[in-house]
């Protein structure tokens, strides 16, 4: 992967509702953004939707630890034959789930689904040691919202009374910048 010097690469994403910048930290998170650019550079987000909205008011009853997301891209885990993706928990990277954060969403450590969330708010819960997982190791964040966040509050704005959206919400693309 060829980065800038910062090791920082941008993405546009693109929606009917507007476009946000994120900046993806390809030095501190080097497998979780790698994987996430090989599939930007394929094409594998175009056409496809955020279709979870995480509210304090709409998730399971049991959770763990309530979470605000705004979940998309790819629902299907990562083939059998699949290589499985180093997981880089926060403790690692110093990456937090922190507002405006983006990150993999998982099954297992290094078991990753085919999409990504972006942290409504600061999450904590998410990150090593955070409650959200029994296993402790938290989600691997590996960037941030660079300009956007205004599109974030719109997206998270339109949770419905399920985390599961009846109406998803169509993402056009997502390019290198």
């Amino acid at each position: 992967m060829i980065v800038p010097d910062d090791g920082i690469r941008r993405v546009l994403l693109s929606t009917d509702d507007g476009d946000m910048t994120i900046a993806v930290d390809g030095v501190r998170a080097p497998a979780s953004a790698g994987y996430f650019l090989g599939e930007v550079r394929a094409g594998r987000f175009d056409g496809t939707s955020f279709y979870r909205i995480a509210t304090l008011a709409n998730q399971e009853p049991g959770q763990p630890a309530a979470i605000e997301i705004v979940q998309g891209g790819g629902r299907q885990p990562l083939a059998p034959t699949s290589p499985i993706i180093p997981h880089e928990s926060t403790r690692d990277t110093g990456l937090r789930h922190r507002r405006g954060a983006i990150s993999l969403g998982r099954f297992a450590p290094g078991a990753v689904y085919g999409g990504f969330f972006l942290c409504a708010s600061d999450q904590p819960a998410l990150d090593f040691g955070g409650g959200r997982q029994p296993d402790g190791q938290g989600f691997a964040a590996f960037g941030m919202i660079a300009e956007g966040l205004d599109l974030l509050d719109r997206l998270f704005a339109r949770a419905e009374s399920q985390e599961i959206l009846r109406h998803e919400i169509p993402i056009r693309r997502i390019i290198l910048l």
